[in-house]
């Protein structure tokens, strides 16, 4: 399966298999693999594991609230390695910024289109991750040309931003900072969309999660830079403790509470925290230590990533892991198993058919972009 892997020399496998992993991740949401292993009850431990791959369900952290900012942090890593790759061949930066707003443009087409999939009807709602990327994305670009600090600053500002936006306005109704449904996060979204999302989301969160962007163009400058690999980890791993240590600093002292859907400071820094050293750890796997061997199960997945996301989320949700169901659960059904665990079956089944859809087209080289 070695030619699945991309030869050029100068890139990153770790973040082909960080972009594949994420998508498998989600593919298995989609799937309802989590939902269903949820309704087995083990009991104990088991309990405690499947239920991190659930969103907290207000103040805490899980392991499932960090797959969106790895998702957005691997998103600027890959925009600066690739726009350092065309500024190599002559194209300047303005000339690249066309491509990246009609990016964006259709990112934002996309997400926006996905709520009204959802809904079964046309709806205009910004909560989308495609919708919130469209917009991360720009802003990371504006200032990819800027100094480490200045980026780094920059991303800071927008924490402080977001923080002072709502401690210090508030309207009637929602005058409560960090209470779900009455923040000023909900009462933008009465403004932008004269409604609030019903799992407590916010469309103002393009504001502080462009900064996991803005982190990942930084680290996508460092792991192509000439610095040593033993320096380029050093740096990924402490940027990754500080962010811990600040994330929950501020929630342990109660000045921020870590609160996943309106993207908190101390959110935002603990999780990104958490994903630079996964970046770290693969980067030193993969790329360092080249334990690669399976990394094309991850990288079939991360080349078509978008048409996979379009793919569960559209056809998969509404027809396939239905298609699937009929079959699996049909002949498990003669084998007397609970329903349950014939459910579990069911999802890993249509999880395995959504990744060898992708291992076909890459296996074909048809390479689905926008």
């Amino acid at each position: 399966m070695e030619s699945i892997i991309p030869k050029s020399a100068n890139r990153l496998i770790s973040l082909d298999v960080m972009r594949g992993l994420i998508m498998i991740l989600l593919a298995g949401e989609s799937c309802l693999v989590y939902e269903h292993l949820h309704a087995l009850h083990l009991g104990g431990a088991a309990d405690g594991l499947i239920n991190q791959f659930f969103h907290d369900p207000w103040h805490g952290l899980h392991f499932w609230d960090c797959v969106q900012p790895a998702f957005m942090l691997m998103a600027g890593a890959a925009m600066y390695i690739s726009y350092n790759s065309k500024r190599a061949k002559g194209i300047t930066w303005q000339q690249n910024f066309k491509h990246i707003a009609l990016r964006s443009v259709k990112l934002f087409l996309l997400g926006t289109g996905l709520h009204c999939v959802y809904a079964g009807k046309l709806v205009f709602e910004l909560w989308n991750v495609l919708t919130q990327l469209s917009f991360t994305t720009i802003i990371a670009y504006l200032i990819i040309n800027r100094s480490f600090w200045f980026q780094l600053s920059f991303s800071i500002a927008l924490l402080v931003i977001t923080d002072v936006l709502y401690r210090n306005i508030l309207m009637p109704g929602f005058d409560r900072p960090y209470t779900e449904f009455h923040n000023f996060g909900a009462y933008m979204d009465t403004v932008l969309m004269g409604k609030i999302n019903t799992d407590g989301w916010v469309a103002i969160n393009i504001i502080p999660t462009a900064a996991h962007t803005i982190w990942g163009v930084l680290a996508g400058k460092l792991l192509i830079s000439k610095e040593p690999a033993t320096k380029k980890i050093q740096y990924l791993v402490i940027a990754g403790l500080v962010g811990l240590a600040l994330g929950f600093g501020l929630d342990i002292a109660n000045i921020t509470p870590i609160i996943k859907r309106i993207s908190t400071s101390s959110f935002v820094l603990a999780s990104g925290g958490w994903v630079l050293l996964l970046l770290a750890f693969l980067y030193w796997l993969i790329d360092i230590k080249h334990v690669n061997k399976y990394a094309w199960i991850c990288i079939v997945v991360g080349v078509n990533s978008i048409f996979i996301y379009l793919f569960f989320e559209t056809a998969g949700a509404q027809w396939f892991n239905n298609a699937i169901g009929i079959f699996v659960k049909g002949l498990l059904g003669f084998t007397g198993l609970q329903a349950n665990l014939i459910a579990v079956f069911s999802a890993l089944v249509t999880l395995f058919a959504e990744w060898y859809l992708c291992y076909f087209l890459s296996k074909h080289k048809v390479f689905i972009k926008i």
